[in-house]
């Protein structure tokens, strides 16, 4: 009776242990992010450009930005037209950054980055102090924070 046990329930136990360890999603992450692709262009003329490399650095800084924008939920509060994006618990993102840079007497760049990291340093007139999370200068990382900054600077109107 007890080889019977054995024979029976140690292989079923071992393929059991087999299969669990080898098909489970150990330290495996998902993370959805969703683009919309850009219009096609009905432009037919070819171009050249003899931009500076650093223009490709920002747009992929942007490109990169629009993946930050939704995945830290920066819609769901902000219109923004590039992101697709029409909430309105906070500042049009559309418009309002640059208006209220020239009012608070800062260049464009360094008001959106502040804007992010310190969310209350400046309140855009009609919006209440404290709805922003200020944890975003810590959550992001460097790259990320500028990434979507370039994001929301290219998209200004």
């Amino acid at each position: 009776m007890w080889i019977l046990f054995v024979v029976l329930l140690v292989p079923a136990g071992a393929v059991g242990w087999a299969i669990g360890h080898y098909t489970g999603h150990h330290g495996t992450r998902t993370v959805t992010v969703t683009a919309s692709a850009p219009a096609p262009s009905t432009n037919t003329v070819a171009a050249t450009t003899t931009a500076p490399a650093t223009t490709t650095t920002a747009g992929a800084n942007a490109a990169a930005g629009k993946a930050v924008f939704v995945s830290s939920g920066c819609g769901a509060c902000h219109t923004f037209a590039p992101a697709g994006t029409q909430a309105t618990v906070g500042p049009n993102l559309d418009t309002a950054p640059a208006a209220d840079a020239k009012t608070a007497g800062m260049p464009l760049v360094a008001f959106v980055k502040e804007s992010i990291v310190d969310p209350n340093k400046y309140i855009a007139k009609g919006f209440p102090k404290g709805v922003m999370p200020s944890t975003f200068g810590t959550q992001l990382s460097k790259t990320q924070l500028d990434g979507l900054v370039s994001f929301i600077v290219a998209g200004q109107k």
